[in-house]
């Protein structure tokens, strides 16, 4: 009991620890494409000619545009159609951006989704979360042993040279840094707000630093 805790606990830490970190780089790394809930949506009003589907992506203040956007969409015929339908599909999702605060840089291609945040669509889809919790859990035990492993390996030379001393720190910083991030994060109460797809990327960005975003813990 005590063991699948501590991986439940672990892969909470890091989708929250990698949401926060990541958000500003990889905000537009999922609802942005074209094999991305909104698009999906955008297609299912489509076919069923009923906006409802996509309203909930919006602001209640967007929602005349989006539908406005949508009957041009289905009003285009002929060889018009696709071309309309993939102008509501980015007119739909800048709007959302906007609504979130993010910017719109374009649709992505199909398929341009991280492993994690492609896994927890899955787990929504089928009822389960087990192997998103394995993935997620992996990924940050891989994370915490490698910065282990290269920070203890210093610190058996720290006081030998001023050079083996730095590297030293390097990594030491590193370390406590990212298991800070993930224990901070886990710690912390759920919350609304922002892209609820902004918290993609690699595992390896909880280490890394960020322009916008000042570590709480300094050396």
């Amino acid at each position: 009991m005590k063991t699948k805790n501590l991986t439940l606990a672990l892969a909470t830490a890091a989708v929250v620890a990698l949401s926060s970190l990541s958000a500003p780089r990889l905000a537009s790394a999922h609802c942005d494409t074209l094999d991305g809930p909104v698009v999906r949506d955008a297609h299912r009003a489509l076919e069923s000619k009923n906006v409802t589907p996509v309203l909930k992506w919006v602001k209640a203040k967007d929602e005349y545009a989006v539908k406005a956007a949508f009957d041009k969409a289905l009003a285009a015929g002929g060889g018009k159609t696709e071309a309309a339908h993939e102008e509501f599909f980015a007119t739909l999702v800048r709007i959302h951006r906007a609504g979130e605060g993010a910017p719109f840089t374009g649709l992505k291609p199909a398929g341009a989704v991280e492993p994690a945040v492609a896994e927890a669509d899955k787990a929504l889809a089928s009822g389960s979360a087990e192997t998103l919790e394995h993935l997620v859990t992996k990924a940050v035990q891989e994370g915490i042993r490698k910065r282990f492993e290269r920070v203890a390996a210093a610190y058996r030379h720290k006081d030998e040279s001023v050079v083996q001393g730095r590297e030293f720190v390097e990594a030491y910083v590193d370390f406590t840094h990212f298991v800070e991030n993930l224990h901070t994060a886990g710690s912390a109460p759920a919350h609304g707000g922002g892209d609820a797809h902004s918290g993609h990327g690699s595992f390896e960005g909880a280490g890394e630093k960020h322009p916008d975003r000042e570590p709480t813990h300094s050396h």
